[in-house]
């Protein structure tokens, strides 16, 4: 069975309380729960992670660079200006999949017109709500042997 991270970063924690309106009622818990439901049906071993910490996030992807392990990224906010996650991401070897709940270059605010994290993903899936974490999980199961 293939092992995906699916690594989410600041204020995701806060699903389902932060802007419903923009991001939904689903819970990061609950959010969780059903990356890990679709990713075994998918045939996938799937790991969820949240962090408010940057070097956190920075750890984790080069674990996954060191061991070849597939990543569903939602950057959040690091997204639009990080360059050290520009970095981490350049070095993934095995698929990364970029995610947003809602379509950053559809926001109001330009600066999150722009991801860090696109150069380096196979697929960008934005503006899907929580079902683009399903679809993500798609493309790495249908891009792993």
């Amino acid at each position: 069975m293939t092992r995906v991270l699916v690594l989410n970063g600041p204020n995701l924690g806060r699903l389902g309380r932060r802007q419903p309106e923009i991001y939904g009622d689903t819970t990061h818990a609950e959010l969780a729960h059903r990356c890990v439901e679709w990713g075994s049906e998918l045939g996938l071993e799937v790991e969820v992670r949240q962090t408010n910490h940057e070097g956190d996030l920075l750890d984790w992807l080069n674990t996954a660079a060191d061991d070849g392990t597939p990543v569903v990224l939602n950057a959040a906010a690091w997204t639009h200006y990080s360059l050290a996650l520009w970095d981490a991401c350049a070095q993934l070897t095995a698929p990364l999949v970029e995610v947003h709940i809602s379509d950053p270059k559809q926001r109001a605010e330009e600066f999150r017109h722009t991801s860090v994290v696109e150069p380096h993903a196979a697929v960008t899936i934005a503006g899907q709500g929580i079902d683009g974490y399903r679809q993500a999980l798609e493309v790495l199961a249908s891009a792993t042997p």
